[in-house]
């Protein structure tokens, strides 16, 4: 019985036919003449690239550039190098099977570029394409993490990857940072213009579909898009103009605080309650940074919006609840995300961000809190100075 052909389905059978498809709503944005002059670069590489190039819409047929790049090569039935779109923006990024070619590195390398920013989806594939023939991605990767660090220490005096000075920021950036982070090179989601997307009110946030990605990943991929999101911090740091006064001081170091916190966390990260709590600094930091572009331009302060008590990875707290720990009299006051609120009011356990006590998985605020600073301070529910425990060294106690 004949049976309609799934999407994934689709696109590999359009694979089979031409190394590039376009969807029909996106056909202006790469002409018939750009792909052929693509294809025959193809040619050259040293594995097969297919570049699939469809809108990612939440709640649309593809709404996540990792499971699209997955499906399609699973239904294709070929190894090579899978290039889409990141996410929900106009940046690229490569995802590779059979091989090791550095085509992460090099979408990665385009992306951060800033001579590319405003170039055509064509001349961006063509860079991708070049450094993967060349065998330069990771090269060209470094090179360009080296700019960035450049500019952040002449605009603040201090290196994004000091390693011996506690002081500094220790940001996994170029070779270093590759061994540091445990990952094949890290890639830059957005940067200023793509990453932050606005919530109410003035500033620059963290992309709240970031945590869409993030619930659902395991420890290798929490830890890289951990990294993505501290670089995308540190470029947005790099970049601001905001001007430093009595009321924008605070607020600009509590972000630079929340900064280097981060990455002082990444860099010593032992398991996903830890890269939770990098995404929990980061996030605390760009509304700081949010807050201060704000006061600038004489408007009130955004209110910081934290992330759900129960998992940090669940997004947006936005339910105020009272609640009692089991085995404990005390209540508190938290905020969850809705689904967390909804389900322990029905008395059902929540989804919980896990830890381990004594060798046992438990709830993280379960752990002892005299080991983990997250179970101490509620990701910073709890208690307000969770930057400067992580800045005076609480983050591994036992150490």
């Amino acid at each position: 019985m004949w049976t309609e052909p799934s999407p994934g389905e689709r696109l590999a059978a359009a694979l089979r036919r031409s190394p590039i498809y376009v969807d029909p709503s996106l056909a202006s944005a790469l002409p018939e003449a750009d792909r052929r002059r693509l294809v025959a670069q193809f040619e050259k590489a040293p594995a097969p690239i297919f570049v699939i190039l469809v809108p990612l819409v939440a709640g649309g047929t593809w709404s996540d550039a990792e499971d699209l790049a997955t499906v399609v090569h699973d239904r294709l039935g070929r190894d090579g190098i899978f290039i889409t779109f990141r996410d929900r923006t106009d940046g690229l990024q490569a995802r590779e099977w059979g091989g090791d070619h550095e085509a992460r590195r090099a979408a990665s390398a385009v992306a951060l570029d800033r001579d590319m920013d405003d170039a055509p989806l064509a001349a961006k594939l063509a860079r991708i394409t070049e450094l993967i023939v060349t065998g330069k991605g990771s090269e060209e990767y470094e090179r360009i993490s080296a700019e960035i660090d450049a500019r952040y220490k002449r605009r603040t005096g201090r290196s994004l990857h000091s390693p011996e000075d506690g002081n500094d920021l220790a940001l996994p950036l170029g070779a270093a940072g590759v061994a540091v982070a445990g990952i094949g090179g890290l890639l830059l989601w957005r940067r200023r213009r793509m990453a932050a997307v606005r919530r109410e009110g003035d500033g620059l946030l963290m992309p709240r579909t970031v945590f869409a990605t993030a619930s659902r990943a395991n420890e290798d991929q929490l830890r890289e898009q951990a990294s993505h999101e501290v670089i995308a911090f540190g470029e947005l740091l790099d970049e601001t103009e905001t001007p430093t006064n009595e009321q924008t001081r605070p607020l600009m170091t509590r972000a630079l605080d929340a900064y280097q916190a981060a990455g002082k966390t990444l860099d010593a990260a032992r398991g996903i309650p830890d890269l939770a709590g990098v995404l929990v600094l980061v996030d605390q930091g760009r509304d700081a940074l949010a807050s201060a572009e704000a006061v600038a331009k004489g408007k009130a302060e955004i209110p910081p919006m934290p992330l759900c008590f129960f998992n940090p990875l669940h997004g947006d707290a936005t339910t105020k609840l009272d609640w009692r720990p089991v085995g404990s009299r005390k209540r508190l006051r938290i905020k969850t995300c809705r689904t967390c609120a909804r389900t322990t009011r029905e008395k059902r356990t929540p989804d919980v961000l896990m830890d381990t006590r004594d060798g046992r998985p438990v709830p993280y605020y379960e752990a002892d809190p005299a080991q983990s600073v997250w179970a101490e301070t509620g990701y910073g529910q709890l208690r307000e100075d969770l930057i400067h425990r992580i800045l005076r060294g609480d983050l591994n106690k036992t150490d």
